[in-house]
């Protein structure tokens, strides 16, 4: 049976075709922890990679397979710039958030020059700006896609953004069709906005901003919300983001995944946690899925919070975050490394 599906009635996607996958190099793998909570409005996401490395995540990495060669890059550090006083309205932590992002990218490109799989552990979702980037001057920005996992779109700018907070910013900062929407901002001189909305897709939305909702129809972007998930199955899902944004099987797939796609249940320790959310099941196939395609070459794994809630919490939460990481390096559930 074939099936197909309209977003906004702009790209219509057949199931029915495979994923042509490319060999990317995931059995060497870089961790690289960004200890970093600026962007949020709640502290304590840099409280993330070392919760997630005193849980256990680089030894389960390395239990995988014995093929997995995994280095920990340690944590990325920053100076301030000069910004001699300047001040740009409804940017929270500017001067930080631009720093650490590209300290942050410098060290992204070192990681892939090292013939390495960087897996970049936040740290709130402003970090996607310095990941992204990191991986863009490996490649070029048609070669490049990007799967968001995510309750949110993070697709506002400064002026209609509710908060300030740049953790709602980052994919915006990152996209051609967005950048004249924007003032010029000498801190983030070093970012290009050279991708393109058509190379993302989002995954576990259900929280949109008004802006956000006018972005998505302009642009005919592509995503599948939970009410999708729920109708059409995970796998459908998968399928067909991946062959929306990778129809050849010929682009790195870079995968920013924010722990408050999934529900509350698995995963409470967020700063922005919303109900009704992905439960850890569909994102452990999503990532299983991922990984078979052969494209995934760079991930973010963000918005851990080890200070919210009670040690329950926490503990179920850094357990799922180690669980998705794993899944896409190559563990699966019937106990084997693909």
């Amino acid at each position: 049976m074939s099936w197909s599906l309209k977003i906004f009635n702009k790209f219509p996607i057949n199931l029915s075709s495979s994923i042509h996958a490319r060999a990317f190099n995931s059995k060497a793998i870089g961790i690289l922890g960004v200890p970093f909570d600026k962007g949020a409005g709640t502290r304590g996401t840099d409280k993330g990679p070392n919760a997630l490395r005193e849980a256990g995540l680089i030894d389960e990495i390395k239990h995988i397979s014995s093929n997995i060669d995994v280095k920990d890059y340690g944590d990325v550090h920053y100076e301030l710039m000069n910004t001699n006083g300047r001040k740009i309205h409804n940017l929270n932590d500017l001067s930080d958030v631009a720093a650490c992002n590209k300290a942050l990218a410098d060290k992204v490109e070192s990681i892939i020059k090292d013939n390495r799989m960087p897996i970049t552990l936040g740290g709130c979702h402003s970090i996607a700006i310095g990941s992204i980037s990191g991986v863009l001057r490996t490649t070029t920005p048609d070669k490049l896609c990007i799967l968001w996992v995510d309750a949110h779109l993070d697709l506002n700018t400064n002026t209609t953004s509710p908060t300030g907070n740049m953790h709602g910013m980052p994919a915006s900062l990152l996209v051609k069709e967005l950048r004249s929407n924007w003032p010029t901002i000498p801190e983030l001189e070093w970012c290009k906005a050279d991708l393109s909305l058509r190379n993302f897709c989002w995954i576990g939305l259900r929280s949109i901003d008004y802006y956000e909702r006018i972005m998505m129809e302009q642009y005919g972007i592509k995503y599948f919300d939970m009410r999708d998930i729920d109708r059409m199955g995970i796998d459908k899902v998968t399928n067909a983001a991946l062959k929306a944004i990778n129809p050849n099987g010929d682009r790195q797939l870079h995968v920013s995944f924010d722990i408050d796609s999934l529900d509350p249940l698995f995963a409470n320790a967020t700063g922005t946690p919303a109900g009704a959310g992905l439960t850890l099941r569909e994102c452990l196939f999503l990532m299983e899925e991922v990984h078979r395609s052969g494209t995934l070459s760079s991930m973010d794994l963000v918005e851990v919070n080890p200070l919210v809630g009670d040690t329950r919490d926490v503990t179920n939460t850094l357990n799922s975050a180690k669980a998705i990481v794993c899944a896409a390096i190559g563990s699966n559930r019937s106990g084997n490394s693909t």
